[in-house]
């Protein structure tokens, strides 16, 4: 069963181990819900994350997610750095 190419993968895989624990559950809970049937243990295997991480994540989309940030990212008294 392949959804997506080799190369989309490959960035997939960079962009989910990118992020913070709660939203890895979360990204990886969306993809496979866009593939439908088969979705959770393809993209278990594509982000090589356990199902019930997929599972977990879908549970925290159905309960809904908060209106803002649970928690700052960037350190408080400074601009945001341009690259």
């Amino acid at each position: 069963m392949d959804f997506y190419e080799p190369e989309i993968e490959v960035r997939m895989r960079a962009v989910y181990r990118s992020l913070r624990e709660q939203d890895r559950r979360r990204y990886a809970a969306i993809e496979a819900e866009k593939l439908g049937h088969g979705g959770t243990a393809y993209i278990a295997r594509v982000l090589r994350c356990d199902p019930a991480t997929i599972r977990v994540g879908r549970g925290e989309l159905e309960a809904g997610l908060p209106e803002q940030p649970t928690e700052q990212v960037r350190q408080k008294g400074g601009p945001a750095k341009l690259s």
